[in-house]
């Protein structure tokens, strides 16, 4: 019975450490991709956290892994990067930054005259002649 009382608790303590390690990678994985995105849009990480309405600290301890984001520090960090929630975790998921989406969610945070701006140069861009 000790041995199977042993065998029990190995089982229990991999798997938590198991699990232990996969949040860890997740944390990981959400702030490096923070941060692609951050640098992409030619941000700091203090430019990020003004327009995200969040510290400096949370940006920093967000990208290198050291803060288990609630839903509401992504929905902020969203917001500044202007990005949906769902563009950002489609992203994440597939590894590779969807262009158009982050466009398209771009735009919606700006005014419809803007949006027709937008479209015209857009248009513009890719006439012939």
């Amino acid at each position: 019975m000790l041995w199977m009382r042993a065998l029990r608790s190995s089982l229990f303590f991999a798997r938590a450490r198991d699990e232990t390690d996969d949040t860890a990678r997740a944390r990981r994985t959400v702030g490096e991709w923070a941060r692609c995105l951050r640098q992409a849009r030619n941000l700091t990480q203090e430019g990020l956290a003004e327009r995200a309405g969040l510290s400096t600290d949370t940006i920093r301890k967000l990208e290198s892994g050291r803060l288990s984001p609630t839903i509401t520090t992504v929905r902020k960090l969203c917001a500044g990067l202007d990005l949906s929630l769902a563009t950002f975790f489609a992203s994440h998921e597939t590894d590779r930054r969807d262009e158009i989406a982050e466009l398209g969610d771009f735009l919606r945070t700006r005014s419809p005259r803007e949006q027709r701006r937008a479209c015209r140069v857009i248009r513009a861009l890719f006439e012939d002649g």
